[in-house]
């Protein structure tokens, strides 16, 4: 399959063929249907953030489940998913607390590599490493089942990928640190000036109702 690697800090990031390995029992194939691209990525092209090298980056997607291991339970092939890059087990210590990015069983996504160490990707019969246990910008992905959410088929792909980070990003950002109410997480759409402005009245220890999406003609 096609994947961008990058090889080294500062890029380039290049299209290559790269194989991909069979899920593993607990594990699920994914063909994606679209990608985000996220600041984190630029962050690890420039060096400012590390993850051992070579590696196919990408933590944003969405598409259609191919197949899964024998012993997964949540998605089965067909069903439509998010992909979830920081996949937590819901049963340990911090996910009992809520604070499911500190999950204790599933901390290896830091690793760029899946639970045992290994990653599902090779160039040339070398090993390449993953981007938070699922490397979005590919054709396909293995990913734990935990890092599957499923959705309804109406929903497109391209808005469906962002929810993987940039929408669970800023809805948190807004519910923490800007102290809305789950009852005033409306959705709307606002101009960037208003986005700008809503920012400002954060700021000032205010806030704007409201989920701020961006308008397609903004």
């Amino acid at each position: 399959m096609k994947a961008a690697v990058l090889h080294e800090v500062g890029g380039p990031v290049v299209i290559e063929e790269v194989d991909l390995q069979p899920p593993q029992p607990d594990e699920v194939c994914v063909r994606l249907a679209a990608a985000g691209t996220c600041h984190s990525d630029w962050h690890f092209v420039m060096g400012k953030l590390d993850r051992p090298k070579p590696v196919v980056l990408g933590h944003e997607g969405a598409g259609i489940v191919e197949e899964v291991g024998s012993q997964v339970t949540r998605v089965k092939p067909g069903q439509h998913v998010i992909i979830n890059w920081a996949p937590s087990c819901g049963g340990c210590f911090y996910c009992l607390r809520g604070q499911n990015g500190l999950c204790e069983t599933m901390w290896y996504w830091h690793n760029g590599t899946m639970h045992d160490g290994s990653t599902r990707l090779t160039l040339n019969g070398e090993r390449v490493n993953q981007f938070s246990v699922v490397s979005t910008f590919a054709e396909e992905v293995i990913a734990p089942e935990q890092s599957c959410v499923v959705i309804p088929d109406d929903i497109r792909f391209d808005v469906a990928a962002l929810v993987g980070c940039a929408v669970t990003t800023g809805v948190g950002a807004l519910y923490r640190a800007g102290k809305l109410l789950l009852d005033e997480l409306v959705s709307a759409h606002y101009r960037l000036d208003q986005i700008n402005e809503a920012y400002a009245d954060l700021l000032k220890g205010g806030h704007k109702r409201g989920v701020i999406l961006f308008d397609e003609a903004a």
